[in-house]
């Protein structure tokens, strides 16, 4: 598939989009609204999980420290977390964990409360990031009716998989156990959905977000030629573009692969 056709599939579609690809072995980059502020819904919690592994480095948060889950502090929709039993234990690193594999709702508010909300947007900034914003919690309906909304862009979310896979996001250590983390996303309907199929199936490290009318997935594919590429779709028809990413991931996969 040529750009151009992969811009013009981008243009079909409805609502608002934001789109990033960058070749990491050859450096061939393309964008398509990249730049546009987009409602985060659950791609936020890369930035969470970010300046937490922050916190961890700089030895201000222990990731073995305990937490006792509370019925106050459960939320409805994605995770596991809210099915299990009150009290139940679980280390900050498990917190993490659950945040980004099955996109933990519950698990990313007790986060949120341990690190501050406004410590979260300070960590983003200190990390270098200018565009995302942390404005409130996940499933907080009466904020989100009044349009109170979580930010990010597909370019920075980009630049962020850049420096995971560079190793440069905190430290080395830290980016590769983040890495590690992505790798086993429990939610794959999107980005790796025919990737899943072929007979050698890519490794990908990646995180969805989905709410009403928004969806997304971002993160790298590994191959021969490993690329980031980041969806951003809001207000859109949420099946259709879910399919468009699927479509679009297998053709860039094959065409770094051909090359090679």
């Amino acid at each position: 598939m040529m750009l151009q056709e992969l811009e013009e599939k981008l243009k079909n579609l409805s609502g608002k989009i934001g789109f990033y690809y960058h070749n990491l072995v050859t450096g061939e980059r393309m964008e398509y609204g990249s730049q546009e502020k987009m409602t985060a819904a659950s791609v936020i919690k890369l930035y969470i999980m970010a300046t937490a592994f922050q916190r961890i480095h700089e030895g201000s948060l222990k990731e073995t420290q305990m937490i006792v889950m509370r019925k106050e502090d459960y939320v409805p929709s994605c995770g596991a977390v809210a099915y299990m039993h009150e009290g139940l234990q679980v280390t900050v690193m498990d917190l993490i964990t659950l945040m980004i594999i099955f996109s933990d709702n519950t698990a990313t508010n007790v986060l949120i409360d341990l690190l501050g909300m406004e410590e979260i947007n300070k960590g983003i900034r200190k990390l270098g990031f200018k565009e995302a914003l942390l404005r409130r919690k996940m499933y907080d309906v009466e904020m989100a009716r009044q349009g109170i909304q979580n930010l990010i862009t597909a370019r920075e979310t980009g630049a962020l998989f850049e420096r995971l896979y560079e190793g440069t996001l905190v430290s080395s250590e830290a980016s590769k156990r983040m890495v590690d983390i992505l790798k086993n996303q429990q939610l794959n309907g999107k980005i790796p959905f025919y990737l899943q199929a072929l007979s050698e199936e890519p490794e990908i490290a990646h995180k969805t977000g989905e709410d009403t009318g928004i969806t997304h997935d971002v993160g790298i594919i590994y191959g021969r030629e490993p690329f980031v590429v980041c969806f951003c779709g809001n207000e859109t028809d949420t099946p259709a573009f879910d399919r468009a990413m699927a479509e679009i991931s297998l053709d860039l996969y094959r065409r770094g692969q051909e090359k090679s």
